[in-house]
């Protein structure tokens, strides 16, 4: 994306952003999900990343959030209240870690007046440099002590100035309103094996920060009140949270029974590690949250938010938790890295898989299915949702598509929950360019060019026989003698078309693991499998490229012939698509008549196929599709050997390998397979259970060999 584009999608995301904010934060209302919000900021974020100079003041990166309510007292913070950037990725975490490093390397050798200085992201003894923590959906607040009794707490408000939510706070039980006297104190750090005279353990005034949420049990069983009473429920626990805390009326404050654990200590009282103020919190008497932890590498910050992803463990905890938060456990580097826009360098969120996500339609292809009936599939830039990477969604029918509102180059949410297919839910109007195009389905068949008929909401090809053509023509494709796509039977290619994943055979090779291990039955072991098969299948011999295209009356051996004695301009090892299509496309029907074996019919069928418009697409989306061609120097320099000019035909099954193993290997050595025994054969050879040409061969006097007698040929 040039810099003019990318200026203009960051005006139009920061406006859908700051709105969905305010709704959030202010109102308490939301017109998208959690998912869909972070995605669109993500992608403000790396945009950003990506033109730095596009960074403005208003930009939702650099603020926290919406304005205190005007019904609550304002409370300026000692320090500013920040929230974190969010990682969805282990390639997002290296990154952070990247940019982290780097900042805290120069400004040290600034500092120095040194060349690159040393990382200051470091910790000794037991600490890791990391510090985990669980992702609670909540509100963040700010608690205040002075000589040990809680005086006055606050919300984030715009990070620098919140609410003054005190008499709410005060309701809720896990929030000490004293804390603990010196000597409990003292005993609860031993228990920890810190030294209290490293502290200042009676401090005149304490600020902490924590988190306010509502447990399941309690979110359960409000909307089931709401629910007797005919009112509206509740979307999700952190709204009821927030809307709880911004109640005038402490009473219904204390009715809803929130909880809070607290996770950070702002006044210094000697706290040199982000993991001693969990515990220098817990020995105070306030409630931390029992899972966090040290890490001492990403490795174990990855195998942290893994393990805290899997829905059974999660589904254990009282509460909702969306991701992991991870800091640098040294507070030391973690002040050194100081602020960007609205979070700390040295901390970020990093998200569970989202079930939902934002992406661009960037096409919208049709593809026919077994029957006939033409799908149109929206072809979106790679999103992950669910834990994998999505490129298409099936629109089902034009009639979808109308309800949707839904045109080419539209920015969209796309939904995946459990086992459910990949599915567009919303178009963001609001991110139109004005550049995004209308789609309407084709009047002609893309397979067979016949005429298109509406069918009730279903749109078809008139060709009675186009959907069973269509599907003949991609198991033709990966079969042995074309692409050998091994695992990628009939019954699966009928699928991918049945869910819209492929439109022709070009398709295939764009597959991600996700798209198929989003389809039910499908696991994600079974989809890496296929995708693995598929991209060391990218590349194939020009035989074998050119008997995959199905040309009419073009087998194996016409392929091999086409493949000698018409030469393509080669690009390094191999042949460029468009050079194998510009070739033929020049070739005059005498030009192919001249190749061996290839008589009139054979030729004008080749002929009519390359100047087909739609294999001409077809051989470009092939080639853009990354697949690759090459030309073994055997089938243009045979060796010279007792092959050499010999034809060979094979009946019955060898036990050393396959008949199609076989003629590679013959072809290999400068000799022709035939798939039929006449005067002209050279050898026949016979394997178990031979057929009718082992009878034949016999008749018409044809030398007979038998496997052994063949494998000691090849030796």
């Amino acid at each position: 994306m040039d810099k003019s584009r990318a200026r203009e999608r960051i005006d139009h995301l920061k406006k859908v952003i700051n709105r969905e904010r305010y709704l959030y934060h202010v109102i308490d209302e939301q017109s998208m999900s959690d998912a869909a919000l972070d995605s669109l900021k993500k992608e403000l974020f790396d945009l950003e990343q990506q033109f730095p100079d596009l960074v403005t003041p208003d930009s939702p990166t650099q603020r926290v959030a919406g304005k205190p309510l005007k019904e609550f007292a304002k409370v300026r913070h000692e320090q500013r209240m920040t929230s974190f950037n969010d990682a969805f990725s282990e390639e997002d975490m290296r990154a952070w870690l990247e940019r982290l490093e780097n900042y805290l390397q120069e400004t040290e050798s600034k500092r120095q007046g040194t060349g690159k200085g040393t990382s200051l992201f470091h910790v000794s003894g037991s600490m890791g440099p990391f510090y985990c923590e669980l992702k609670i959906d909540g509100l963040a607040i700010e608690l205040e002590y002075e000589n040990g009794i809680f005086v006055r707490g606050s919300t984030r408000g715009d990070g620098m100035v919140g609410e003054d939510v005190t008499q709410n706070l005060r309701t809720v039980e896990a929030i000490p309103l004293q804390l603990l006297g010196l000597r409990e104190i003292e005993a609860n750090l031993r228990k920890h094996k810190l030294s209290s005279s490293h502290y200042k353990l009676e401090p005149k005034r304490l600020v902490v920060r924590g988190e306010v949420f509502l447990t399941k049990k309690e979110f359960a069983r409000i909307n089931k009140e709401l629910e007797k009473k005919g009112a509206k429920t509740y979307a999700n626990p952190r709204n009821v949270a927030a809307g709880s805390i911004r109640q005038l009326d402490p009473a219904v404050t204390a009715n809803r029974r929130l909880d809070s654990f607290q996770y950070d200590i702002v006044t210094d009282i000697g706290q040199t590690y982000h993991e001693e103020e969990h515990l220098l919190l817990a020995a105070f008497g306030f409630k931390t949250n029992p899972h966090n932890r040290p890490a001492k590498d990403l490795k174990e910050v990855f195998a942290f938010r893994d393990y805290w992803e899997e829905p059974a463990r999660r589904e254990k905890l009282d509460y909702e938790i969306d991701g992991t938060v991870v800091l640098a456990n040294d507070n030391a580097a973690f002040e050194k890295a100081g602020i960007i826009g609205k979070a700390p360098r040295a901390g970020i969120a990093y998200k569970f898989s989202p079930r939902e996500a934002t992406t661009i339609v960037e096409e919208i292809r049709v593809q026919v299915g077994r029957t006939g009936v033409l799908t149109p599939v929206a072809v979106m830039r790679p999103v992950n949702v669910g834990g994998v990477t999505i490129t298409h969604a099936t629109l089902h029918n034009a009639d979808e598509i109308a309800r949707l509102g839904l045109k080419i180059g539209d920015t969209v949410v796309v939904q995946r929950a459990g086992d459910v297919i990949p599915q567009i839910t919303k178009v963001l109007v609001e991110l139109r360019t004005g550049r995004e195009k209308r789609f309407h389905m084709p009047e002609k068949c893309p397979v067979d060019g016949s005429r298109v008929v509406r069918d009730g909401a279903a749109f078809r090809c008139s060709s009675p026989d186009c959907g069973a053509r269509h599907r003949e023509s991609l198991y033709h494709f990966v079969s042995r003698g074309a692409f050998n796509i091994e695992g990628l039977g009939p019954k699966i290619i009928d699928r991918f078309l049945d869910e819209g994943l492929i439109a022709d055979a070009a398709d295939i090779f764009l597959l991600e693991k996700g798209d198929i291990a989003a389809l039910p039955r499908f696991g994600e072991k079974s989809a890496e499998n296929i995708v693995a098969e598929v991209r060391q299948k990218k590349k194939s011999s020009l035989p074998r490229f050119l008997y995959a295209l199905g040309i009419l009356q073009v087998g194996e051996e016409t392929a091999l012939a086409l493949s000698r004695n018409i030469r393509v301009p080669a690009a390094g090892n191999g042949v460029k698509i468009g050079s194998i299509l510009k070739t033929y496309q020049d070739l005059s029907l005498e030009d192919l008549q001249a190749v061996p074996d290839i008589g009139p019919k054979v030729a004008q069928s080749i002929y009519d196929w390359f100047h087909a418009a739609r294999n001409v697409e077809f051989m470009e989306r092939l080639e853009k599709a990354g697949v690759e061609v090459e030309v073994p120097s055997s089938i243009l320099h045979p060796p010279s050997s007792k092959f050499s000019g010999k034809t060979f035909v094979l009946t019955g099954s060898l036990e050393s390998m396959s008949r199609d193993a076989a003629k590679e290997k013959i072809r290999a050595l400068g000799g022709d397979p035939s798939e039929s025994v006449s005067k002209k054969t050279d050898y026949v050879i016979v394997g178990a259970e031979p057929g009718s040409k082992y009878e034949k061969a016999k008749k018409l006097g044809v030398k007979i060999i038998n496997e052994k007698e063949f494998l000691k040929m090849l030796k």
